[in-house]
C-alpha cells in the first residue's frame, strides 16, 4: 500500500530539487512553487514511511526502512527550516538523497515482519534518528558552506554563491544544527545506557564505540569553536568525518546485522 505514496513523493522530490537547480542556474522560478512540490514530497514520503513502518507483526523498522525514515526526517527539516534561514539550495542534495532512500523500500528488500518494541526503546529509537537526521542536515551545510567558501576565495560571484546567506551566517547556522545534534545524540547514549543491559553486547559493540567516538569528534569541534576560534576547512571536516563515522555506527552496523548475518 505504500507503493504509489513513495513514487509519488520520488517525482515530487526529483522536480523540486531539479525546480532549485534551475535557480542556481540564474533561472527565475518562483520559490513557493518549489516549497509546496517539496511539501507535497514530504507529505507523501511520510504516509508512505508510516505505511510500511506499522505491520499486522508489529514496527518494521529494517536497514531500509530506517534509512527512508531518517531520509523524510532530513527533508521534513531542511524544508521547515527553509522558511527560516536562506537554505533552499539544501534542496538540491538533501531531496533526492530522500527519494533515493525511498526508492529502495520499494523492493521488498527488508525483512518483511515487524518486531514489538518496548516504549523505552522506541523512544531511543527515535531520539538516535532524530540526532543522526540532525548530523545528516549538518554534512550538507558543511559541504554547501565548503562550496561557498571556494567560491568566494576564487572571486566567482554567480551561481551558487550569488543564492546563499553571508558565510558567517552560514557558518552560524551549521554550529547551532551541531550543537542540537550532539545533545540528541547524548540522549541517546543515556538513553542507550538505560534501556540496554550491556552496550556493549554482541551487535551493539561496534555501534557503541562508533556512536562514542562521533560524540568526542563534535563535541571536540564544538570546544574548539569556542576556545580556539575553529571555522571554515577545520570546522568541515570535523562536521563531515563525525557524520561518516556517526552514519557508520548506525547503518554500518544494521547492514552487517540484518543484511550479512
Amino acid at each position: 500500500m505504500h507503493i504509489l505514496p513513495a513514487i509519488f513523493a520520488i517525482i515530487c522530490y526529483l522536480i523540486a530539487a531539479a525546480l532549485q537547480w534551475q535557480v542556481v542556474s540564474g533561472r527565475n522560478v518562483n520559490s513557493t512553487i518549489i516549497r509546496l512540490t517539496g511539501l507535497l514530497a514530504v507529505i507523501s514520503h511520510g504516509y508512505s514511511a508510516y505505511l510500511d513502518l506499522h505491520r499486522p507483526t508489529g514496527i518494521h523498522l529494517e536497514f531500509f526502512s530506517a534509512g527512508s525514515l531518517i531520509g523524510w526526517l532530513v527533508a521534513a527539516l531542511v524544508l521547515l527550516s527553509s522558511l527560516r534561514q536562506k537554505i533552499d539550495n539544501l534542496y538540491i542534495g538533501i531531496f533526492p538523497l530522500a527519494a533515493f532512500a525511498l526508492f529502495f523500500t520499494l523492493f521488498g528488500l527488508d525483512s518483511p515482519q515487524g518486531k514489538h518494541y518496548d516504549t523505552g526503546l522506541v523512544i531511543h529509537i527515535l531520539i538516535s534518528i532524530l540526532a543522526y537526521s540532525i548530523f545528516t542536515l549538518a554534512a550538507f551545510q558543511a559541504v554547501l558552506l565548503a562550496k561557498q567558501e571556494y567560491q568566494l576565495k576564487h572571486h566567482i560571484t554567480k551561481g551558487l554563491l550569488r543564492s546563499l546567506p553571508p558565510l558567517q551566517t552560514m557558518e552560524t547556522l551549521l554550529f547551532e544544527m551541531i550543537w542540537t545534534g550532539l545533545i540528541l545524540l547524548t540522549l541517546s547514549l543515556i538513553s542507550g545506557a538505560i534501556v540496554f543491559d550491556d552496550l556493549f553486547a554482541q551487535h551493539l559493540v561496534h555501534k557503541t564505540v562508533l556512536s562514542i567516538l562521533a560524540w568526542l569528534l563534535y563535541a571536540t569541534l564544538l570546544v574548539g569553536r569556542h576556545l580556539l576560534g575553529w571555522r571554515s576547512h577545520r570546522a568541515i571536516r570535523w562536521t563531515v568525518g563525525g557524520f561518516i563515522v556517526l552514519m557508520l555506527s548506525f547503518f554500518g552496523s544494521k547492514f552487517v546485522v540484518e543484511l550479512l548475518l
